[in-house]
């Protein structure tokens, strides 16, 4: 929480970016739920995820009052850039580096959380 809140500060601050989370934890229920709805939102199922464990969040930016998450807003899409390197500046993984892009996902691995 402490790092992703470092990022939101950093954002705001030095890039004009304000954020905010989507989802963090994330019941293992929710997380079969998605999964079930195919590799197009998530390749996870229960406990293969770090959202499961606290350290994963999902994260948007706020622009004129409206939660903006569109890939195809160049605006968003700097900010996204900007995002993932901020966060892998303090040691988070950034889901904008995988094969299937997750612009908005950061987690903190952490050895032996997930098999």
């Amino acid at each position: 929480a402490q790092r992703l809140l470092l990022i939101f500060k950093i954002m705001r601050e030095q890039h004009g970016y304000e954020m905010t989370l989507l989802e963090g934890y994330r019941s293992p229920d929710r997380q079969d739920s998605l999964a079930r709805m195919g590799p197009n939102v998530t390749n996870a199922k229960a406990f293969q995820s770090y959202h499961q464990y606290g350290l994963a969040a999902d994260c948007a930016f706020v622009h004129g009052g409206k939660i903006v998450i569109s890939e195809r807003d160049a605006w968003a899409m700097k900010g996204y850039t900007l995002y993932g390197q901020v966060a892998e500046s303090v040691g988070l993984h950034w889901g904008g580096r995988w094969k299937m892009l997750d612009l908005g996902h950061t987690e903190w691995r952490k050895p032996g959380v997930i098999r």
